[in-house]
């Protein structure tokens, strides 16, 4: 896919909404605000219900606001989180690389995404914390899993910030292309891409200033969630 710079002066294009979904302490937030913000917080707590953050970016001529939710992973917030999945066309489902059990839930969560977003949602599969050494899910058998799902895979560290960026804007451009394509409607399909290993080289996204994120969110623009 081709990315380039616009004129600053247009409006929001397009609005995807993005789910960050997996076991609490895997690193959600830090992964939203690593991405959103370039910010890490050693002292992060657990997320509490739902919130979300927004990063705007440019794909193909066309101005792209990501709207992207931060599920709290805890048992007693799934009643709250599930509305939360109505409209999400892109999910990253996070588990700690570190933490077996929270690879062990990922189906676990796959199925309740599955239950209650579109069923062509694009989705990426995250190990987090690949900064750390004492590795309990080895990268070849998480990448096997994605192979089997017909995921997308990547492991990141949000703390050194490593593939943070390619995990979130490689999910961005399949959403885009899914969009595009038309792909994301209640009885459509999509095409058999090679999902895992997903090459970025060459991919050049613009990242919007803060003043014109807070300009755009004044004009209208049209949501690409399905109905």
């Amino acid at each position: 896919m081709a990315y380039s710079q616009i004129d600053s002066d247009g409006g929001i294009d397009y609005m995807f909404k993005i789910v960050l979904i997996g076991d609490s302490g895997v690193g959600k937030s830090q992964l939203l605000h690593r991405f959103v913000k370039n910010e890490f917080n050693l002292k992060s707590k657990s997320t509490i219900g739902v919130e979300f953050l927004t990063k705007t970016i440019v794909m193909d001529h066309k101005i792209v606001k990501a709207q992207i939710w931060d599920t709290a992973g805890q048992e007693r917030y799934q009643a709250i989180t599930t509305a939360y999945y109505r409209g999400a066309i892109g999910a990253l489902l996070a588990y700690d690389i570190t933490k077996r059990r929270s690879f062990d839930h990922v189906e676990k969560w796959l199925e309740e995404l599955r239950m209650h977003a579109d069923k062509n949602i694009a989705i990426m599969l995250v190990g987090n914390k690949s900064d750390l050494t004492a590795r309990e899910v080895p990268t070849e058998f998480a990448k096997e899993f994605a192979e089997q799902q017909d995921l997308f895979f990547i492991e990141t560290s949000a703390l050194n910030s490593s593939n943070v960026e390619s995990a979130f804007h490689g999910l961005l451009s399949q959403v885009y292309e899914n969009v595009i394509k038309k792909h994301i409607t209640a009885d459509g399909h999509e095409p058999n891409w090679d999902k895992v290993n997903l090459e970025l080289e060459g991919t050049q996204i613009k990242v919007k200033s803060e003043e014109l994120e807070n300009k755009k969110d004044k004009r209208k623009f049209e949501c690409c969630t399905v109905t």
